[in-house]
């Protein structure tokens, strides 16, 4: 670290509404440094970094970068002084190439004429210095998440960005992507490059960051070196207690409760290829493996969401032939998609809308939305899950990632379901709401609901479930119960290994 002032933020404050998420904030960021921001959702940390970019201007206070005091309007005026932001959801145009992406508006060519070939040299160059290799003439739309985030970091060296702003951009990325990520960060900031990364993932943050900084309800917690601090340390910051990162105790469910999900022989290749398994009535299956292992492709096929080409899938005994989601849901499963965003939420409606939108039956008269219905049951469940928010009629798009995934709970708890598959429940968000949420999952199986919960942190899995399927290539390949389920165990599964004794 250079031990110089990149930034400085000097008692920023942002409202948004009633909901205040910075308030009089104080914050130096050191130059060719990387500096975390860690907090629970709504903390404040995505606003505080956007507020860097030029996205949203502060209400209050004064932002100094390079030494003199800054009021940018837009990201371009941000960009202008060498800062820009790369958030969560890429923001390529699709259909066109990664070259065309990167050089978007700083192609090279004369008169108004793109010189191509000169454009083609500057991405070979650009290559070679950063490590980074992606096909320059494929579509931005066919590349996985991990190389549209790099086509997002080409782009921001090509514009000369000595300040980048990087908000969970582990969210969808494998181990070994994200790695690689680390490892270009690190590469950056050597090069030069200020990074301000905004991450759930604690232990990601001690092994990458230089300095973190730990923000609650819109104020900073602390601000120290990584090196002095640790997961535990973090969480009672950011909590503002002291607080343990355990599950709720497991409770089986009886020895004779009746098998509420059914399948058998399921198939949808490449994805699927024979899955078989039961789920009974109060019980938590968990469905481990790999990225591509083929887990959310068997609970979008159980749900209707995409059709078999084989098997049978019964719902308390009686088959369930779902060639949409409207079927399965009518018949008592619901299901939390992995991306909440994209497949699960409209995101500029209210959460009443959000909560009511598959059961308009239940809170309509004569085909007219009884709007005191509406509001009396999707309000009191709101309520009752705590989701924080100015009230039920506010945006989804204004909540922190916890309350956007509780608002889908509400959803699916608003008529109980008889199964409920939770696809990645806990992904983007922070350790309070997960915890929530882990009581949330528990909470079902107490009512006798039969869960089917999917995720890639192998520690949830094992930590919630009563049993463990695991998945390789689209087929299962292990089921561990009792004593045997274990994170060693799960790996040399998902890995195909052999295990040494």
């Amino acid at each position: 670290m250079s031990g110089r002032a990149h930034v400085e933020l000097r008692g920023i404050s942002k409202r948004f509404g009633g909901v205040r998420a910075l308030s009089d904030v104080d914050l130096t960021i050191e130059r060719q440094s990387i500096h975390a921001l860690v907090g629970e959702n709504g903390a404040g940390k995505s606003t505080l970094g956007k507020i860097l970019a030029g996205v949203h201007r502060p209400d209050a206070g004064e932002l100094i970068v390079d030494g003199r005091g800054v009021a940018y309007r837009s990201p371009r005026d941000a960009l202008l002084d060498g800062i820009t932001i790369i958030t969560q959801e890429p923001t390529l145009v699709p259909h066109r190439s990664v070259l065309e992406n990167v050089f978007l508006g700083v192609e090279s060519g004369i008169a108004g004429v793109v010189d191509e070939r000169a454009t083609a040299r500057r991405f070979a160059k650009l290559v070679a210095d950063t490590g980074i290799e992606l096909a320059p003439r494929r579509p931005a739309h066919s590349l996985r998440v991990a190389d549209q985030q790099k086509v997002e970091i080409l782009r921001a060296i090509v514009r000369n960005a000595k300040l980048i702003v990087m908000d969970e951009p582990t969210s969808a990325l494998t181990l070994d992507e994200s790695e690689r990520l680390f490892d270009l960060i690190r590469r950056l900031r050597d090069l030069g490059t200020t990074i301000v990364y905004v991450s759930h993932f604690l232990a990601e943050v001690l092994g990458l960051a230089d300095t973190v900084t730990v923000l609650r309800d819109g104020r900073v917690v602390r601000t120290a070196p990584a090196a002095e601090e640790s997961p535990r340390r973090l969480v009672s910051a950011m909590l503002g207690r002291s607080v343990e990162l355990t599950f709720p105790d497991k409770e089986p469910p009886p020895a004779d409760a009746p098998v509420v999900l059914s399948v058998r022989g399921l198939s949808r290749p490449p994805a699927v290829h024979e899955v078989s398994f039961e789920i009974r009535a109060g019980e938590i299956l968990g469905l481990a493996g790999l990225i591509g292992s083929g887990r959310s492709e068997v609970a979008r096929a159980v749900f209707g969401a995409d059709r078999p080409t084989a098997g049978v899938v019964e719902v308390a005994g009686k088959p369930l032939r779902a060639r949409v989601p409207r079927h399965a849901i009518r018949r008592g499963v619901a299901m939390l998609p992995e991306d909440r965003k994209t497949q699960g939420l409209l995101m500029l409606r209210s959460i009443l809308d959000n909560v009511t939108l598959p059961h308009l039956d239940d809170v309509t008269r004569a085909g007219v939305v009884d709007v005191l219905a509406e509001r009396r049951e999707g309000g009191e469940l709101v309520r009752s899950l705590d989701v924080r928010a100015s009230s039920p009629k506010a945006a989804v798009t204004t909540l922190s990632g916890g309350n956007q995934q509780k608002v889908l709970f509400a959803r699916w708890l608003f008529r109980t379901p008889k199964v409920f598959i939770a696809d990645e429940p806990t992904r983007g968000v922070d350790v309070g709401a997960k915890l929530a949420i882990y009581e949330l999952i528990h909470g079902l199986a107490r009512q006798g609901i039969g869960v089917l919960l999917i995720s890639s942190e192998h520690e949830e899995v094992l930590g919630l479930a009563h049993r463990v399927l695991v998945m390789r290539a689209g087929r299962i390949v292990a089921e561990l119960e009792g004593d045997a389920m274990s994170e060693d165990a799960v790996l040399h599964a998902a890995f195909a290994t052999e295990r040494v004794a």
